[in-house]
């Protein structure tokens, strides 16, 4: 786990949304008895064991230890709670970036991690049809500072990643999986029982 060490400062859970389509908390959403944001951290714990997270968002119990931030308005975007992480950190830091809804996002880190540029600005999941999946990405957090710009309320996530160099890596389906309905929240669940057992010692 030492690369990890030497390449993220930081890793930054947006939990900001509101889940109207799901209508009820969906990062509080259980899959086999864990929450869909404990999921995620745990995820992130396996992969960066002894990296910092901070989420943004309102609070909620969390089973790891977190710091908590709160986006500026609440509710104001992805991007608006990147502006509020970023306000966390220096330029020269390298961020972690994934989504609170992702509950499997974490075990894509060690690939982002394995791509880490020498001179771009990050590294950025891409789906099977090679679409760019910006909150599950790592940023150098001035470059990313400087895409996000001085007027981050309302901007798309896509409208950033424009402005910036990055180092694209495909990242299998299940792990991209966001909890945003019913039927996605089944999809999660389905796929924490098709998992392997934990063997002994583990």
């Amino acid at each position: 786990m030492a690369a990890e060490r030497r390449i993220l400062d930081v890793v930054v859970v947006l939990a900001g949304g509101g889940s109207r389509r799901l209508g009820h908390d969906k990062l509080a959403a259980r899959l086999d008895g864990v929450s869909v944001l404990d999921r995620l951290l745990a995820g992130v714990r396996g992969a960066a064991p002894d990296v910092p997270v901070l989420v943004v968002g309102a609070r909620r119990a969390t089973s790891v230890p977190v710091r908590w931030v709160r986006e500026e308005p609440p509710g104001g975007g992805p991007v608006a709670g990147l502006a509020r992480a970023l306000d966390e950190v220096p330029d020269e830091a390298v961020l972690a970036v994934l989504a609170g809804d992702q509950p499997f996002a974490g075990a894509a880190l060690p690939a982002l991690l394995a791509a880490w540029p020498a001179q771009d600005d990050g590294v950025c999941a891409v789906d099977d049809g090679g679409r760019r999946q910006p909150l599950l990405a790592l940023y150098r957090a001035g470059a990313l500072r400087a895409a996000v710009g001085p007027s981050p309320v309302g901007r798309s996530m896509r409208s950033v990643l424009a402005g910036l160099a990055l180092v694209e890596v495909a990242v299998p389906e299940p792990l991209l999986l966001d909890v945003d309905t019913e039927a996605d929240l089944d999809r999660a669940r389905r796929q924490v029982r098709a998992e392997p057992a934990p063997g002994p010692g583990t």
